[in-house]
């Protein structure tokens, strides 16, 4: 799925950006989930590419404590994790556009820390209440990658914030619960949501917004 041309480059960007072995734990199944298949390939062709890459795959309804323990209820999915567990969670197959989404959340698990700036990152320290971002993205949304990655990056650099980027094209049915007419499409604890791409300071004040206790958001 990835071309020998685009390997070799891969390999040069891997060995130069990851700082510690990141583990990339696929849950699949083996019936109705025509994606499965594609997502299990594309990350193992990844890993294989780098000696700091590792792939675990388990069984979506075999292994429900494992997926139960990554917070996982659908799939394809791909939680990306490294000695530390950032809640960073792709749904879907990581592909087109959004290859380089899912690359720039494994490049951030492994170094520990992102290129927010300093004053988004100490803004982020505020956030006491637990927070999950959702953003629904499609692969071929040229804008969708940059609020993904934004919603990686919060996840690596705080605690508090989980992060999951879904390919809405592959669950209709969260589409439809959230009104996903257009993406990017952002969902913020089930009561800030926006669409379209903002830049860190702008994102980050919706997430504050979220991290509120609900008697206190607007």
């Amino acid at each position: 799925m990835i071309s020998e041309e685009h390997k070799k480059h891969l390999q040069e960007e891997l060995a130069s950006k990851l700082q510690s072995l990141v583990r990339l734990i696929v849950f699949t199944q083996e019936y109705e989930c025509p994606y499965c298949a594609q997502t299990r390939r594309l990350v193992e062709e990844l890993a294989s590419l780098s000696d700091q890459i590792r792939v675990e795959v388990y069984d979506f309804v075999a292994d429900t404590v494992k997926a139960r323990a990554y917070g996982v209820d659908k799939v394809p999915a791909v939680a990306v994790v490294s000695e530390k567990d950032f809640g960073v969670r792709f749904y879907g197959l990581p592909y087109g556009y959004e290859f380089a989404t899912f690359l720039e959340g494994i490049i951030a698990v492994s170094r520990g820390r992102t290129d927010i700036s300093e004053s988004v990152r100490e803004r982020l320290k505020e956030i006491k209440e637990p927070v999950h971002i959702q953003v629904f993205v499609t692969l071929t949304c040229p804008y969708c990658p940059s609020i993904a990655s934004l919603a990686y990056k919060f996840a690596v650099e705080s605690d508090m914030i989980r992060a999951d980027v879904i390919d809405v094209s592959e669950f209709p049915h969260l589409g439809h619960k959230y009104a996903v007419m257009g993406v990017p499409k952002t969902v913020i604890n089930e009561k800030v949501e926006f669409v379209g791409a903002f830049p860190e300071d702008t994102f980050l004040e919706h997430v504050l917004l979220a991290a509120r206790r609900p008697e206190y958001v607007l």
